[in-house]
């Protein structure tokens, strides 16, 4: 029978010199069992006892958001490859897997070219470690690893001359250094409330976990995905109105367009309490059906300084005061059109869009539509 083999997932960390982006960002098959060669080599200088684990390598750059999502779908291709090789019946060995005619074995281990400007690539890698020492062998490699674990020089000039890139440093991360170094780097950059969203995506996603964006807008992680309540809504009841609340909600929805492009990254979906997931990139405030005793809703477009078209209000321009069915947030660049074509159709409103020129708020700091006026 097998031996029971348990997974300790890593990576090899490069970080980039300026200018020194890699030409491609998969190894063929063979120069990943060179690579993986010497990243044994290196290894076995820094964890002693690491001959008895299988050591698996994935031969392609990703950057930590790929790295970083929901069952960690890349390290748990890995692990199934590798466990897959029919000549590796035990512990021990190294198995590497790259692209052959182009195309790696699994989708997951095809890095999106979207994430590839970032300043660090990441190499998976993992040890299957018999199950007896895997506890061992996981504490050394959290211990060792991010106290003196920089690449050999073979190593990271191997990898320099093969892609065509230049290195700051290369250095072994496990999974949980990586996890650490995130959360860090999230923190530094004002996306804290972010991270804790994140976090309970990665290691805790039977939990419900809350957290306030800076601006105060809240935010629930439960069931593999975050809820945030209607941006209008919410800003009119709880918002920080300030001397200039047009521009206080001009924030509140560049800070949510941030959140929102984090966590596709990552794979987490966003959606609106009481509203499900949408594949778009843009979300609905629903607020009432439109009254067809009334005239056709239009849509009217909120422009800011730095959005462009911020949201779209749907209303029936009824005189003395616009009846508003719902707002539309563009999240992503693309996303204008297809929510414009949703709203067409949800209300039956008219395809033209009326521009404001401005962001509208009524006295509550609610968006609003101009309503025609009383004769």
């Amino acid at each position: 029978m097998t031996e029971s083999l348990i997974a300790c997932p890593a990576v090899l960390a490069l970080e980039l010199a300026e200018d020194g982006a890699p030409d491609r960002l998969a190894l063929t098959r063979d120069e990943v069992q060179a690579l993986a060669a010497l990243m044994a080599d290196d290894l076995r200088k820094l964890l002693p006892g690491v001959e008895t684990a299988r050591f698996a390598v994935a031969g392609a750059l990703f950057d930590g958001v790929e790295i970083l999502r929901p069952g960690f779908p890349v390290f748990a291709t890995l692990d199934e490859l590798a466990r897959r090789i029919p000549r590796v019946t035990s512990a021990g060995g190294v198995v590497a897997f790259g692209t052959h005619e182009g195309n790696m074995p699994a989708q997951p281990l095809v890095p999106d070219p979207r994430y590839a400007g970032g300043p660090m690539r990441l190499v998976p890698w993992m040890l299957l470690v018999p199950a007896d020492e895997a506890d061992d062998l996981a504490a050394t490699m959290e211990t060792e690893l991010v106290g003196r674990g920089e690449a050999g020089e073979r190593t990271a000039d191997f990898l320099m001359r093969t892609l065509g890139m230049r290195l700051e440093h290369a250095r072994y991360l496990s999974r949980d250094d990586l996890i650490a170094l995130t959360c860090v780097q999230y923190e530094h950059v004002n996306l804290a409330p972010m991270w804790t969203m994140l976090e309970a995506a990665l290691l805790t996603p039977y939990q419900e976990e809350n957290a306030l964006g800076s601006r105060g807008l809240p935010l629930r992680y439960a069931e593999g995905r975050v809820a945030i309540p209607g941006p209008s809504t919410w800003f009119a009841a709880s918002g920080t109105k300030g001397d200039n609340p047009v521009h206080e909600f001009a924030g509140t929805l560049f800070e949510l367009r941030q959140y929102a492009a984090l966590l596709d990254a990552h794979r987490v979906p966003l959606h609106l309490e009481g509203e499900p997931p949408r594949p778009e990139a843009f979300l609905v405030e629903h607020l009432a059906d439109a009254d067809p005793q009334l005239p056709e809703p239009v849509l009217y477009a909120h422009e800011a300084a730095g959005l462009g078209m911020a949201a779209i209000t749907v209303a029936q321009p009824v005189p003395g005061k616009a009846r508003v069915l719902a707002h539309g947030y563009p999240l992503a660049p693309g996303a204008l059109g297809p929510l414009l074509d949703a709203l067409v159709e949800r209300y039956g409103a008219a395809a033209e869009v009326h521009t404001l020129g401005r962001m509208m708020l009524d006295a509550d700091g609610r968006l609003d539509a101009p309503a025609p006026a009383l004769h």
